[in-house]
């Protein structure tokens, strides 16, 4: 306040104005919010937003003999499904790529297993990729399951060399659905 009151009226007027013009610009529409709001044939059921799979145990000389594990199964279970608003529905697995195995979900940086990566594929044993969408499945009206599977899966040069590392390992990916 007592700096104000020592400036010249001139001086004080100017800096007002400067001030309002910086409120208005500030006031000015600089930020626009848009989206759509669409029907969904079906919804996630309640906790299944998140999933957790959980391999146990994986021994080295399993890897090493057999490459990878066996599958296992990942229940997105869909409710109240309205097939009026779509049919069909497709999955995908998103996340970091294996470089060593491509189309495999690759380790968290934290990890201390190395050497191998997750796979996803169907009930019938048919490789989904990273970033590609599953084949059609049917939708009835009501709850439905969809059905997918992942392994892990040892990297080549690590059974040739035999350097799997071991540790605890931990991976995430995103999934989606796209209904038609």
């Amino acid at each position: 306040m007592r700096i104000i009151r020592n400036l010249s009226p001139s001086l004080l007027a100017g800096w007002m104005i400067a001030v309002s013009i910086q409120l208005a610009a500030a006031a000015s529409n600089n930020l626009k919010l848009h989206g759509a709001l669409v029907a969904e044939p079906c919804t996630l059921q309640p906790g299944d937003e998140s999933i957790e799979l959980d391999f146990g145990t994986l021994v080295d000389k399993y890897l090493y003999k057999n490459q990878r594990t066996h599958s296992k199964t990942i229940q997105l279970r869909l409710a109240d499904c309205d097939t009026s608003l779509g049919k069909t529905v497709k999955v995908s697995f998103g996340g970091a790529e294996s470089v060593a195995l491509p189309g495999l979900l690759a380790l968290d940086v934290g990890s201390q297993a190395q050497g191998v990566a997750v796979g996803f594929e169907t009930p019938q044993g048919q490789p989904l990729p990273l970033n590609r969408w599953s084949q059609d499945s049917t939708l009835t009206s009501g709850n439905n399951i969809v059905a997918m599977q992942a392994y892990v899966q040892a990297e080549p040069a690590a059974i040739a060399n035999k350097t799997l590392q071991l540790g605890t390992f931990s991976a995430v990916a995103t999934f989606a659905l796209y209904y038609e």
